[in-house]
């Protein structure tokens, strides 16, 4: 009730008293309130717990979570071995209703299996969905086939990016004044290189009957590639597309070559090599 903003609230494996963290790093207490803090392992994981810590945590109750006044979905699983399960059923007694509670199965504290991680997650998205009001945009822009429409969001760096069956945001990182809602530039730049050279190969593969199980593409811009500068001396900086292809699949080294050099035949690669001039004209 202190976060207004907030209308729901997940619990995943928790305890219902903050004083039961402190059970499980009890043979550090000494050594934190020494030395202000320790190292201790939480769930096979290293944790610094700090002195602040312990003395936070020691002013909280459960008593709390009766005037939540917000939804609250409790998940917990009946064989963690960090929180017992009996923490949740705590937690779902003493909540007011709308409250729900949810079995993770088999999994840890830590949700370390991905099936498990992917089942909670699906599962909150449903859930919260029925709380939190998401920003409605009104914004639509009606384009032929093959173009792409940029128009200012926010009158900062914000842009809506629209074609003409879909529409989304690029930005820029908040460390330069951005709020970082969408892709910047160059990652648009990298992700249509990416996504062009995957799909090609995935064509050339399909074609040619290749065992291609699965294709990766990891790229990267800098403005200081030296690699291909003659005796080491630039007169410049070399901007550079570094694009590494992981080909998972039981291809022989022939193949694996072959759909390297495919790589290149993609159309995107094509045009930036082709270096296009950009016609800039001022529309009334």
């Amino acid at each position: 009730e202190h976060i207004p903003e907030v209308s729901a609230i997940t619990t995943i494996g928790a305890p219902s008293d903050a004083q039961h963290v402190a059970h499980n790093f009890e043979a550090h207490l000494d050594e934190i309130n020494a030395a202000g803090e320790a190292k201790v392992s939480l769930a096979g994981r290293e944790f610094t717990i700090k002195k602040q810590f312990v003395e936070d945590i020691a002013k909280y109750d459960r008593s709390h979570i009766g005037k939540l006044k917000r939804a609250l979905l409790v998940m917990h699983s009946p064989v963690d071995a960090t929180v017992n399960i009996s923490e949740a059923e705590k937690i779902y007694a003493s909540a007011k209703h709308p409250k729900s509670f949810i079995s993770l199965d088999n999994a840890d504290h830590l949700l370390s299996n991905k099936n498990d991680a992917e089942y909670a997650a699906t599962l909150i998205a449903n859930w919260a969905n029925r709380y939190v009001k998401y920003e409605q945009s009104n914004y639509s822009a009606k384009l032929e086939n093959g173009k792409v429409l940029i128009e200012e969001k926010d009158h900062i760096f914000t842009q809506h990016v629209s074609t003409k069956d879909h529409t989304w945001l690029a930005d820029e990182p908040l460390k330069v004044g951005g709020s970082n809602l969408g892709p910047d530039p160059y990652d648009h730049i990298l992700a249509g290189l990416g996504a062009c050279t995957s799909m090609t190969l995935r064509m050339y593969a399909t074609l040619k009957k290749l065992p291609l199980d699965h294709i990766k593409v990891e790229l990267e811009h800098t403005r200081d590639y030296y690699k291909d500068c003659d005796n080491g001396e630039c007169t410049q900086n070399l901007e550079a597309i570094t694009r590494k292809i992981t080909l998972r699949g039981d291809l022989t080294e022939a193949q694996r070559q072959r759909l390297l050099e495919i790589a290149d035949k993609c159309p995107v690669h094509k045009t930036l090599h082709n270096s296009p001039i950009v016609v800039s004209e001022l529309v009334e």
